[in-house]
């Protein structure tokens, strides 16, 4: 008991630590980008400042209402209040991954053991959705997992009202979550408890039709879902979709990777059919790789599936007829942590980039309050103190600015442009019509330049 007690504080504090200093160092080091850190910092910044989550990125006067109906950004406010700083955001969300791991090794140390559950939870905080999403700046999601992780664990200790009561909140977070949330009460409901099985997935499908109908085409410019269309339907037969090209069947391998296969022992493991069958509906193989966010929420499912498969196994009577010996399913939790180091994402940090020092010192020219168009990349080092928009998609002061073009006085840009949003020679081609349309640069230095509109 007192190894439970202290374990299931110090793995999260550790967590945090880790995904903490791994997200700040990628601030300081310009590594983070406008799309969608410096987006979110925006959107937060407005509740902070009682308003409308406003994003100048997304375009002049965008409501990110508009864009997925992620309320629960709200929550962020006050906190940012007192720190109005993009790291604000990266260290909620480390917060956020490391307070997931708590119900991961409650589960895992009453199931597995004292030395066994702390295998699987280190595995677990090292798991590569994590850290994919720690090194992918931030993103709602970050609610979505703790959030699953207390109801994934409250179906396996058979505690059906707390499983919904965690899995509910998810409709705030994104709409997409609704799918999950439909899985829970799928499960509940087939674990006998129909009323509040069915009241879970009525309360899901109603949510979620309430966000997609309503609330985000409110919101929207167009007074539409922009997302609605993204299904398979667009790109041809939707059943080749879903049949798994090579992409998609690597994404499974990888997630089922980390737990040795073993979270197929849990009926668990089905609550990631539905989110991951969205993802692969998509005609976007945005969605489909492990290069994004969007497995994040899958971990925790898929580490408590194993803790619970692997607590199944254990139990089981010694006989011929096992499918999985119950000798090898003793040694598995000693893999757990060993896969997720070679799993591991290796980029999340890169080397400091010379001369930064000087490239803060060109920013600082841009004075607090201004309106500045920004490369993707230096976005968020400006939206704590300016109204930012992104570059090159501006209008200079004196001029009617066509809806999503926001008039900018100053414009800060890269030396060597990254290929986004538009490729790398039309980007280097805007910054050299910047001198004809008034802009003058005022510094430059550390691979940055910094320009100002004067009507001179």
């Amino acid at each position: 008991m007192l190894f439970r007690r202290w374990f299931q504080v110090l793995l999260p504090l550790a967590l945090f630590g880790a995904y903490g200093t791994v997200a700040v160092l990628r601030q300081q080091r310009m590594e983070t980008s406008g799309f969608d850190l410096g987006i979110f910092e925006q959107g937060v910044r407005g509740y902070a400042g009682l308003g409308a989550p406003v994003s100048a990125l997304k375009g002049s006067g965008f409501n990110l209402l508009g864009d997925h109906f992620s309320p629960v950004l709200a929550v962020l406010a006050p906190l940012y209040r007192l720190f109005p700083d993009a790291r604000t955001l990266l260290l909620a969300q480390a917060a956020l991954f490391a307070l997931s791991a708590l119900p991961v090794a409650r589960l895992a140390v009453d199931r597995l053991g004292p030395a066994r559950g702390a295998a699987v939870s280190c595995g677990y905080g090292l798991s590569w959705g994590l850290w994919t999403a720690v090194g992918f700046d931030f993103h709602e999601i970050a609610f979505a997992v703790p959030l699953a992780a207390f109801a994934v664990e409250a179906l396996a200790r058979g505690r059906w009202r707390a499983a919904v009561g965690w899995a509910l909140p998810l409709l705030l977070v994104k709409e997409d979550q609704g799918l999950l949330v439909s899985a829970v009460g799928a499960y509940v409901f087939a674990r006998g408890r129909r009323v509040l099985g069915t009241a879970t997935v009525l309360a899901a499908a109603g949510g979620t039709a309430l966000a997609v109908l309503l609330v985000i085409p409110a919101h929207n410019p167009g007074g539409v879902y922009t997302y609605a269309a993204s299904g398979s339907w667009r790109g041809g037969d939707p059943l080749t979709q879903l049949l798994l090209p090579g992409q998609k069947w690597l994404t499974v391998l990888v997630l089922l990777l980390p737990t040795a296969f073993l979270a197929l022992r849990s009926p668990l493991v089905l609550l990631a059919v539905p989110p991951l069958a969205a993802r692969f509906w998509s005609a976007d193989p945005a969605y489909w790789d492990v290069r994004q966010h969007y497995n994040a929420v899958l971990m925790p499912i898929l580490f408590l599936a194993l803790a619970d498969g692997l607590g199944r196994v254990r139990g089981e009577a010694p006989g011929r007829e096992r499918t999985l010996p119950r000798r090898v399913a003793l040694l598995v939790p000693a893999l757990v942590p060993v896969l997720a180091l070679l799993l591991f994402p290796t980029s999340l940090v890169g080397s400091a980039p010379p001369r930064l020092a000087d490239a803060r010192a060109v920013l600082a020219t841009v004075p607090d309050g201004a309106r500045v168009a920004a490369a993707n990349r230096l976005a968020p080092q400006l939206t704590g103190r300016c109204t930012v928009s992104l570059f090159p998609y501006l209008t200079r002061p004196g001029r009617d600015a066509p809806w999503g073009r926001p008039t900018a006085e100053w414009v800060a840009v890269l030396d060597r442009p990254d290929d986004f949003p538009l490729p790398e020679a039309e980007m280097v081609r805007a910054r050299a019509e910047l001198a004809d349309q008034g802009y003058r640069e005022v510094a430059a230095g550390g691979g940055v330049a910094v320009y100002r509109w004067s009507s001179d």
